[in-house]
């Protein structure tokens, strides 16, 4: 699936995010957006995975030649965010079984594999709102790249991973989504974006003068 923003722009009340964005993510491709926090970056991705509208310009979907309309995309992609919670009733195996509803896995990976590849076998009985910041973050990023999507969005990645996840991280981003466009956002921590081939910092969209 093709991205392509013609001079997009977001703003939450007054005041502009970013503007004249023109931006195209081509399939497969490996994108890090950069910046501070509380830069916009996240507000661009949202943007991009289709959960803002854009207060001007255009965002577009391409499968090939043809456009895609805006409620088909919700099956061609998945998103993984700090602010995005998980079901805190379900235990491991209910909050994968529940996903898989609604996507396909990758290479049909059952519930079994996944639950082993999480590294979380020993607490598959036990309810998310028991996990640690830690065992969240792992279960999010399983459900976001196990997923049989044309394009995973991943903002803060390796939020409250210690050094042996984000390996971990690194690993199942290598086997499971060499194929799928990824967009990372990240503040500057090489070890989430690591795999990138393209950088676009936030700050270039900035308006000189944001009110308005």
């Amino acid at each position: 699936m093709k991205i392509i923003l013609e001079k997009a722009g977001k703003k939450f009340y007054r005041e502009w995010i970013f503007r004249n964005v023109d931006l195209s993510i081509q399939p497969s491709e490996k994108i890090a957006i950069l910046g501070a926090n509380g830069s916009g970056k996240s507000t661009l991705l949202q943007l991009l995975a289709g959960a803002f509208i854009p207060t001007e310009g255009a965002v577009s979907y391409y499968s090939g030649d043809n456009k895609l309309d805006a409620e088909q995309i919700f099956a061609r992609v998945t998103i993984s965010a700090p602010y995005l919670d998980l079901i805190e009733e379900y235990n491991l195996e209910e909050i994968l079984d529940f996903h898989f509803r609604f996507k396909k896995a990758v290479n049909t990976i059952s519930t079994e594999e996944m639950i082993q590849i999480s590294g979380l076998s020993a607490s598959r009985k036990k309810m998310m709102k028991y996990f640690s910041s830690g065992m969240k973050q792992r279960v999010k990023l399983i459900l976001a790249l196990l997923s049989d999507v044309e394009v995973v969005f991943l903002d803060e990645p390796c939020s409250n991973l210690d050094r042996s996840s984000i390996e971990w991280y690194q690993e199942l981003v290598k086997n499971y989504a060499a194929n799928k466009t990824i967009i990372v956002c990240s503040n500057s921590q090489s070890e989430e974006y690591s795999f990138c081939t393209r950088e676009i910092n936030v700050m270039s969209f900035k308006p000189a003068f944001s009110m308005q």
